[in-house]
């Protein structure tokens, strides 16, 4: 017996059945799927890029430090030039750790020194060794690994990456080119953004994409990990995206952050209102939203610095906030931190005497 089909039927299913490189390639992280590949793919930073490209091109390549906030592009810089460089040759010619796993004077001594002083036949050139996150590497490690650079200076060069150049030892850093990398401006990173939305067909507004930007604070990889996030709750199984445009609101909502207009709504109350009806209100503004204490005092923080008040009285509640911070990072009670913050404000509004705020 023969079952017949409706000849749009098998096309369809032809047309929408995906390949088995479609899925690995949805299967992929945004993160590592739009990283870029080559020199030319990475935004900002142009100074920096020139300058490592005029290095390639007269093979003078000395050992590099990149440092600066995370997401703003290092490690794509330094695998870009080690892909240019050796090409199809890069998995053996280059050797990339992560020195906050790997950190240990027993991974320099073995793994980087083994690396460093073979040879290989097949590609002339010097190799390349990376260290993501240095910064994590012990004090030994770095005395030891001082040792090795100098040593295979003739055919090894060292990037090492860190975000905080301070706990990189000055003796390695005298034997790098320094490098630091700001966080991406929103002006270059926009039509990147724009690229990575058209792909993947999400509809973001304008103000949408400047509330991604204001909430990842520069950071490319929160950007694109956002943008991820929008298109999984705008999306079905199939991966149809919906054609509703994405604006700020949405953005506020999906990431759990304070929305502009709830933060003036606790200023004001925390400005105006007692100690009971401040908490009650405040409580049940966390609640709704879903806040933790710790972003509603990141964001007061920043918007005090703009209102209008002695200074002295704002110097008393930077000071008490910056107090409720840390007693947060030991996991203290949510609903006790509150009362302190509230009563913070009735305090500084109560006292007289502003000479008397401690």
């Amino acid at each position: 017996m023969e079952i017949e089909h409706e000849p749009g039927m098998e096309i369809e299913e032809i047309k929408t059945k995906p390949t088995v490189a479609q899925k690995n390639k949805d299967n992929i992280p945004w993160v590592e799927k739009y990283r870029p590949s080559s020199l030319k793919d990475l935004i900002s930073h142009k100074s920096i890029l020139e300058t490592i490209n005029k290095f390639i091109e007269e093979k003078k390549l000395p050992n590099l430090l990149f440092y600066g906030p995370p997401g703003t592009g290092k490690t794509s810089t330094i695998v870009a030039c080690a892909k240019q460089m050796y090409g199809s040759s890069y998995s053996t010619m280059c050797l990339e750790l992560n020195a906050s796993d790997e950190r240990g004077i027993e991974v320099v001594r073995k793994t980087i020194k083994e690396f460093a002083s073979t040879q290989n036949i097949s590609f002339k050139g010097i190799k390349l060794v990376i260290l993501d996150e240095a910064d994590s590497m012990t004090v030994a490690a770095q005395f030891a690994l001082r040792r090795i650079i100098e040593k295979y200076a003739k055919n090894t060069r060292f990037c090492m990456i860190c975000n905080y150049v301070s706990k990189v030892i000055p003796a390695l850093q005298s034997r790098c080119t320094r490098f630091k990398f700001r966080p991406i401006p929103i002006g270059e990173a926009k039509v990147r953004v724009q690229q990575i939305c058209a792909e993947e067909n999400l509809n973001v507004t304008d103000d949408g994409i400047e509330c991604i930007f204001k909430l990842a604070e520069g950071d490319m990889r929160k950007v694109v990990n956002m943008l991820q996030s929008i298109s999984i709750s705008r999306g079905n199984k199939q991966g149809i995206i919906t054609t509703q445009n994405i604006d700020s609101n949405f953005v506020y909502e999906l990431t759990g952050n304070l929305h502009p207009d709830d933060i003036k709504i606790i200023i004001d109350t925390l400005m105006n209102a007692d100690l009971q009806l401040g908490f009650a209100t405040i409580q049940s503004i966390k609640q709704e939203k879903g806040i933790a204490i710790v972003g509603l005092l990141k964001e007061l923080t920043l918007r005090l610095m703009d209102i209008d008040m002695p200074p002295t009285m704002k110097k008393f509640l930077v000071k008490r906030m910056a107090e409720l911070e840390y007693r947060c990072s030991l996991t203290c009670n949510e609903k006790v931190m509150l009362g302190s913050l509230v009563g913070a404000f009735v305090e500084a509004r109560s006292v007289k005497n502003l000479s008397s705020l401690q």
